[in-house]
């Protein structure tokens, strides 16, 4: 029991650092940013993994999927770090969370994702519109490697 109250506690932490500093970013040197709402949705996409990584209705195969995607989200090495990009770091978290959201809802029902949801658009329609702009978000070459490290087609 207490080890879920601190994942909890971390998630939040982290959740609401990120949260943070994206805002910040997007009213000082990110404003007019073009993808400032796929940004903002970085923070719930990590908290809608968290869930889904501990949601009974999920198939384990399918939660190692989010545990990996969790893990890129904290980790400081990635293809595009936050250490040394500054927020616009996370737009390949966010890609990579689009990533193995639609191939999650590709396996169980979409109600399993849409109730974990903590963001004001619908869940559904941001996946779909982050996996469309993502060759824009990150770049086709990188898009490429995120879909060969998460194991999902295009």
């Amino acid at each position: 029991m207490s080890e879920e109250i601190s994942v909890d506690k971390y998630q939040v932490d982290f959740y609401q650092q990120m949260r943070e500093t994206i805002r910040t970013w997007l009213n000082e040197k990110g404003a007019g940013f073009k993808f400032a709402e796929y940004l903002l949705a970085a923070p719930d996409l990590f908290h809608l993994l968290c869930r889904l990584a501990i949601d009974k209705d999920v198939p384990s195969n399918e939660k190692i999927k989010l545990i990996g995607a969790i893990v890129y989200f904290v980790t400081p090495f990635d293809f595009l770090p936050e250490a040394l990009s500054g927020p616009i770091g996370y737009m390949d978290d966010v890609v990579v969370a689009a990533v193995v959201l639609n191939s999650l809802l590709n396996k169980v029902d979409a109600e399993v994702v849409k109730k974990h949801w903590a963001g004001n658009k619908d869940v559904l329609t941001i996946i779909q519109e982050i996996l469309k702009f993502a060759d824009e978000l990150v770049g086709s070459g990188l898009l490429s490697r995120i879909n060969e490290k998460f194991g999902s087609q295009k």
